[in-house]
């Protein structure tokens, strides 16, 4: 499994949260703590946003302890809101198109988990995607066709119904193709003004995700980067959490979000 972490709040240095914190997650990508695998050195990617609505981007196949220009670069680059991700690759080769986060226009998408037999049901998957997009898809990873099919169902203007949608849409491709394997989803959103945390399985056991709110700005991380316990909390199993700068985060129920979509079919039919 990989290892996530996104911000947003007053512009900080990348590196005080992605090097410099004791279990920081340059130190995750060697030995994560709550990791399926301890070492996530299948490649990294940071995305920021800084001076244009639409984020910066920088991704390599090097693990993230050995590349000296992750280090030069979080090290000037300070900015309100951006995501980290170290891989540990499930199925999609090693390779920079299949290293998150992935960008479309202002928004940027990074997941942690994976779509139980996506392999039967990847042309399903990739049906999913607008034929305006498909040209987009560059890389052969469920997370980014995951990414690119949310479009379909709305994202520009209902994120978690979006997620929700697509989510529903996948899990009937397994249904159908008879796959038992679990679908794991654990990913971060955000359009460069709001960011948005999920935290989903269809079994029970859904990937880690936590929050932190401390001075002014908010961390979502896959495991803790420091030792402060009492400023961690869990995002709720099957749940998500919206971040806006200046506000308090708002907890929903994506199994909700996720029946009501059911409840919409239903109708439909």
């Amino acid at each position: 499994m990989c290892r996530i972490l996104a911000y947003t709040g007053s512009p900080i240095l990348l590196e005080d949260l992605v090097c410099r914190p004791e279990h920081s997650l340059v130190h995750q990508a060697l030995s994560a703590h709550e990791g399926k695998t301890p070492t996530n050195g299948d490649g990294f990617g940071i995305g920021w946003y800084g001076e244009r609505p639409v984020p910066g981007c920088y991704r390599e196949t090097l693990p993230a302890w050995s590349d000296e220009n992750l280090r030069s670069i979080c090290a000037q680059v300070r900015s309100p809101l951006f995501f980290a991700h170290v891989r540990a690759s499930t199925e999609a080769a090693v390779a920079r198109v299949n290293c998150h986060p992935f960008v479309h226009g202002k928004w940027m998408f990074m997941h942690n988990g994976q779509i139980g037999g996506h392999k039967k049901i990847r042309r399903g998957v990739e049906a999913l995607i607008p034929d305006a997009l498909y040209e987009r898809r560059v890389g052969s990873t469920d997370s980014e066709a995951f990414f690119l099919a949310a479009f379909a169902q709305g994202l520009d203007t209902d994120p978690v119904g979006a997620v929700a949608r697509t989510i529903h849409h996948v899990l009937d491709l397994q249904k159908a193709a008879g796959i038992t394997e679990a679908f794991r989803f654990a990913a971060c959103l955000t359009d460069g003004e709001r960011l948005w945390a999920f935290r989903w399985s269809s079994d029970p056991f859904p990937p880690t995700l936590y929050l932190s709110t401390r001075d002014d700005g908010a961390i979502v991380v896959s495991e803790p980067i420091d030792e402060a316990c009492d400023s961690w909390v869990s995002v709720p199993k099957c749940g998500y959490v919206t971040l806006t700068r200046g506000r308090a985060p708002e907890f929903g129920s994506l199994d909700r979000v996720i029946c009501d979509c059911d409840c919409h079919d239903a109708r439909l039919g």
